[in-house]
């Protein structure tokens, strides 16, 4: 599992669902949809209309991945934090009951209010 705790596991950029979505295209179930995917150096994560996933990209090669399936439905809390003048990144905390508290730092090209209301529509 990814360690959520390292804050340079994940500085995130929009990346284009079309590219990364397909990599988890394969563990998706019936009915659900990439909705956004962002990525880092070489970790990424996607989010669905059911979960997020975030992907570890693992050894020299990259062929070995993690995948971490962290479904809305366990969701207890969740904030956001937009950039500001002098801090330029964003940030996505989410509280998960048995597994606690995920924090995703996102660029400030990304538009940290639509993923909080994205994640909204599907916890509330």
């Amino acid at each position: 599992m990814i360690d959520f705790d390292k804050a340079t596991v994940f500085k995130l950029s929009p990346a284009d669902p079309d590219g990364v979505g397909k990599s988890v295209a394969p563990i998706l179930i019936g009915g659900e949809q990439v909705l956004s995917c962002f990525k880092g150096v070489r970790d990424f994560v996607v989010f669905t209309n059911k979960r997020l996933i975030a992907v570890n990209v693992q050894g020299m090669t990259g062929r070995k991945r993690d995948f971490t399936s962290l479904p809305y439905s366990k969701i207890q809390a969740f904030s956001i934090e937009t950039a500001g003048t002098f801090d330029l990144d964003a940030e996505l905390e989410l509280w998960f009951s048995g597994l606690g508290k995920v924090r995703l730092e996102f660029r400030g090209s990304s538009d940290i209010r639509q993923i909080g209301q994205m994640i909204a529509t599907y916890v509330l």
